[in-house]
């Protein structure tokens, strides 16, 4: 399953691009290496629990490994927290709460009328 959310948030004169990528998992996410992702995120999140873009990218690895009850809660507590402006893999600047709000909305029920 493609199009998910995968968030670099680069922190100017802090790290690289590349750094911010590893210690992100979106190297190992957009490699296909959910497991390698995982533990990287998990890893990270244990020094910065709250960082909106390790939230958001373990939330994607969570519904590509089919763990959409983690995922969402992931997604819901991203927007219980400030919104914060993230770079994207195609360079535009998004808030974390609207990918949230966006990922979240993926997973409502698609009516039809006809």
């Amino acid at each position: 399953m493609r199009g998910f959310s995968l968030i670099v948030l680069t922190l100017a004169g802090a790290a690289t691009p590349a750094l911010a990528a590893e210690r992100t998992g979106y190297t190992q996410i957009a490699a296909g290496n959910m497991p390698a992702a995982e533990q990287r995120i998990v890893a990270e999140r244990r020094i910065f629990p709250d960082r909106p873009e390790l939230m958001l990218n373990l939330a994607a690895v969570y519904r590509q490994t089919g763990r959409d009850a983690q995922a969402k809660a992931l997604y819901a507590a991203v927007l219980d927290k400030p919104a914060v402006a993230l770079d994207t893999p195609s360079g535009a600047v998004v808030s974390s709460h609207a990918l949230a709000e966006r990922a979240l909305a993926r997973f409502a029920p698609q009516i039809a009328t006809r």
